[in-house]
């Protein structure tokens, strides 16, 4: 059954249940917090100069509760739609375990905290970027471009892709060409794994009226897309390799899984009737998270290494 937001928001009120710790955590979207700590600290590793251990544990805190405000203020806003799909029905403000005013202080505080604590105790370049990232994700994305363009998810996904540069900046204070790589590597890569995702959940979002590429253009375009963004994620994921600031581990990585993503692009470009096209949709969705763990495991393991083993 799909849930009602606000229906179950006011039973909610009236029931007198508290809220637990439990919704609170899952309103930061734990999972989305997790691939933004990790990428946020392969910038840390991968940035020259270095920064004392408690400030680098501090810094990925804050980048961690910056990305769990960007998530809960994201929840408030889409309360309306969020009991209406499948894939968030199970979210605690359409659950009623939670109401839209808790979901937005909560976002709030956690905004301002990791704000000034990125920025005070660290440094205020790497906490202005971290203010943006959250400002971005709310105003840009979630309030502007999510429910009017196509292209939500690719000017959209910049809010995602900003962590690896917080990281590096909490480092050296400032922005290199290196960190600007690594942005440009999630920037592309967001576009194939959520199209891939939204193929197959497009009844969702026709649903509530959020204007996804296969919603506006039809699947065939999106297919498209998918493969020409693909293509060029590969090409860009080598260049840390190419300019040397990734070792050979790194290219023979991005080459090797290089290759399986493009594999399965071109399988969703292919394969476009029944059930098959689905499970090749979720086969390259599911893929996508790996490859850019295993890309940024690798820069991390190798810039690791450099600097404690070698």
């Amino acid at each position: 059954m799909q849930g009602t937001s606000v229906g179950r928001e006011v039973e909610q009120i009236g029931s007198g249940t508290e809220p637990g710790v439990g919704e609170f955590i899952a309103l930061m979207k734990p999972r989305v917090m997790s691939l933004v700590v990790f990428t946020a600290l392969t910038g840390m590793i991968a940035a020259p100069g270095s920064i004392h251990p408690v400030l680098g544990v501090i810094a990925l805190l804050a980048i961690a509760i910056g990305a769990g405000a960007s998530g809960a203020l994201n929840m408030w806003y889409d309360a309306d739609i969020d009991g209406r799909m499948a894939r968030t029905a199970a979210r605690p403000i359409p659950r009623g375990l939670l109401t839209r005013d808790e979901a937005l202080s909560f976002g709030v505080v956690l905004s301002v905290f990791s704000v000034l604590t990125l920025g005070v105790l660290v440094n205020w370049v790497a906490g202005g970027l971290l203010a943006m990232t959250i400002a971005y994700y709310l105003f840009i994305y979630t309030m502007w471009l999510k429910r009017r363009t196509p292209q939500n998810i690719v000017i959209g996904g910049a809010a995602g892709s900003f962590p690896p540069m917080i990281g590096w900046a909490a480092v050296t204070g400032s922005v290199g060409i290196e960190s600007v790589i690594m942005f440009l590597i999630i920037f592309m890569w967001t576009p194939p794994h959520f199209w891939a995702l939204a193929l197959y959940r497009c009844r969702d979002y026709e649903r509530v009226g959020v204007p996804m590429l296969p919603v506006v253009a039809g699947p065939k375009e999106t297919r498209r897309q998918i493969w020409l963004y693909s293509l060029a994620l590969v090409v860009l994921a080598t260049t840390p390799w190419l300019i040397g600031f990734a070792g050979i581990a790194y290219g023979i990585t991005s080459i090797v899984t290089g290759a399986i993503f493009l594999y399965l692009a071109w399988r969703v470009r292919k394969i476009t009737e029944g059930r098959e096209a689905d499970h090749a949709a979720r086969q390259l969705f599911g893929f996508s998270i790996l490859y850019l763990f295993l890309l940024f495991a690798v820069m991390l393991v190798e810039h690791a290494a450099a600097r404690w083993v070698f």
